[in-house]
């Protein structure tokens, strides 16, 4: 307890640190961790470079390293925005993160429809939390893992959601659905990690490999037809994003079991081949083999 303690107010410390460094000064520590990270510590690069020679085939070793250098200078800028972010107003961070073609979202909200949106490790997804507050008519609610420090887990929770957004630990997933929020929610979903078991599962061909995919975001979208939405998040420079909300289903109800699930990985793989430096490389997505 007193150690989880002292790490919580080094936390802290760091975070008032990033608070006091404006954005330049902290990319110049971004391109100081690339060094360690890449370069030094070689950090999860079997891992990168498997991923990478597995889901893009026929490119050459020296078109594998460039990406896997500008993935590695993407992590670092991602840290350091995450780190930022405990600090940064709501209106720094629409700035920097803006929500564009909602119009079918918005409408949804009019029909007095909740909705689910779900989108990939991919560029900046820490950001919605705070960005949706204020740029969309739903009421935001996003799904975390929450964390081991009960010190930390809180302070999360106090700063990373602002205005009308909450945040609620995934744990909690059905009692969530099923809580009446005085207006229409959008759910917040990031969607493409690998599950826990095969049990319920949906399989599917995901960047030239067969992918294990959560049944959760489908299940309730067909469960409560609840129209579903991709969150195409697009880096415009460096520390600018914009937000396209692309619908994936507008009447779940009547689809397949497996289709909501397939068309979410569709996209997200069109989005990784149209620029692969922004995805999370780093993670052992396919550690889940097809029985």
């Amino acid at each position: 307890m007193i150690v989880d303690y002292l790490v919580y107010l080094l936390f802290r410390a760091f975070i008032a640190l990033f608070r006091l460094m404006p954005f330049p000064l902290a990319y110049l520590f971004s391109d100081l961790t690339y060094f360690v990270v890449y370069r030094l510590l070689g950090y999860r690069k079997k891992v990168v470079f498997t991923n990478l020679r597995k889901s893009l085939p026929g490119k050459t070793e020296a078109e594998y390293r460039k990406i896997a250098r500008a993935f590695y200078h993407h992590l670092g800028d991602m840290l350091v925005e995450s780190l930022k972010s405990f600090t940064m107003t709501e209106a720094q961070i629409v700035e920097r993160y803006n929500y564009v073609n909602k119009e079918e979202l918005d409408q949804c909200y009019r029909d007095g429809r909740g909705t689910i949106c779900v989108a990939g490790h991919y560029a900046n997804w820490e950001w919605g939390g705070i960005a949706s507050g204020t740029q969309l008519l739903h009421k935001p609610v996003g799904f975390y893992k929450p964390l081991s420090n009960k010190y930390i887990d809180a302070y999360t929770q106090r700063t990373r959601v602002q205005g009308r957004s909450v945040l609620v630990s995934i744990t909690d997933t059905r009692a969530v659905f099923e809580t009446k929020w005085g207006e229409p929610a959008v759910y917040y979903m990031i969607a493409d990690q690998s599950p826990t078991t095969h049990r319920l599962a949906h399989w599917v061909t995901f960047l030239n490999q067969e992918t294990a995919v959560l049944h959760g975001p489908e299940k309730y979208a067909r469960v409560l037809n609840l129209p579903v939405f991709y969150a195409w998040i697009k880096p415009v420079k460096r520390g600018y994003y914009t937000v396209d909300f692309v619908p994936l289903s507008l009447e779940p109800k009547s689809t397949k079991t497996g289709e909501i699930s397939a068309a979410f990985m569709k996209i997200l793989e069109d989005q990784i081949l149209e620029d692969p430096r922004y995805y999370l490389w780093s993670h052992r997505r396919w550690k889940i083999k097809k029985p």
